[in-house]
């Protein structure tokens, strides 16, 4: 079973995790361990059933805990996979190392980590539900995606204060442009996901933000 990384990022104040014990009242102290524990179950459900398979009661069951402890941080499914999902990938990737290279590299290497992982067997199981669950989507994308395209936004505006990119760049689609070849490739399976890829695929976006 694949474990939790510390060197990640995991989610924040405000996210999943931390929402649910708001809405369960105060309750007890946040207690890590638990929260290791259940997402590397989730991790591990998803790796080998998919995102179906997931149920608050089996997950439970797989941690020895009891339902309710659960419950008291995630109240629903939705919100314990997009938990995972953010433990897993990071919600800051493009943390600030003075190079724009560097930057994009290092956010684009946590997809190539996170989907030679337990997510990149779940990734179509959770894109069909999202189709079929508005409120799962919607969670995907404000939990997970949303902190990841700041993050990556972020190194742009360095680079543009460091005058080193265009300023009159689409900077959403430039970042779809960096992040799109990896989902890509994770789901149709036409070609692999390796570390040249992370490289070849800044390279190329460079290419494009530089300034002439």
């Amino acid at each position: 079973m694949k474990s939790v990384r510390n060197t990640r990022t995991g989610p924040s104040i405000g996210t999943v995790g931390d929402r649910a014990t708001a809405e369960h009242g105060p309750g007890r102290p946040r207690d890590e361990r638990i929260d290791s524990e259940v997402v590397s179950a989730v991790l591990s459900v998803l790796r080998s059933k998919g995102y179906e398979a997931v149920t608050m009661e089996g997950i439970a069951e797989r941690v020895r805990r009891a339902r309710s402890s659960i419950y008291r941080r995630w109240p629903s499914k939705r919100h314990l996979v997009a938990y995972a999902v953010v433990s897993e990938m990071g919600g800051n990737p493009a943390a600030d190392t003075g190079s724009l290279r560097r930057d994009l590299e290092a956010a684009v290497g946590t997809l190539l980590s996170a989907f030679g992982g337990p997510l990149g067997k779940a990734l179509a199981g959770i894109v069909a539900d999202m189709a079929r669950d508005p409120q799962l989507a919607e969670m995907i994308r404000h939990e997970v995606l949303a902190a990841r395209r700041k993050s990556m936004r972020d190194a742009f505006a360095r680079a543009r204060a460091r005058q080193e990119v265009r300023s009159d760049l689409d900077i959403e689609l430039v970042i779809d442009m960096l992040t799109g070849p990896f989902y890509y490739r994770q789901l149709f399976g036409h070609a692999p996901i390796t570390r040249r890829l992370t490289q070849d695929v800044v390279s190329y976006v460079l290419r494009v933000v530089a300034v002439d």
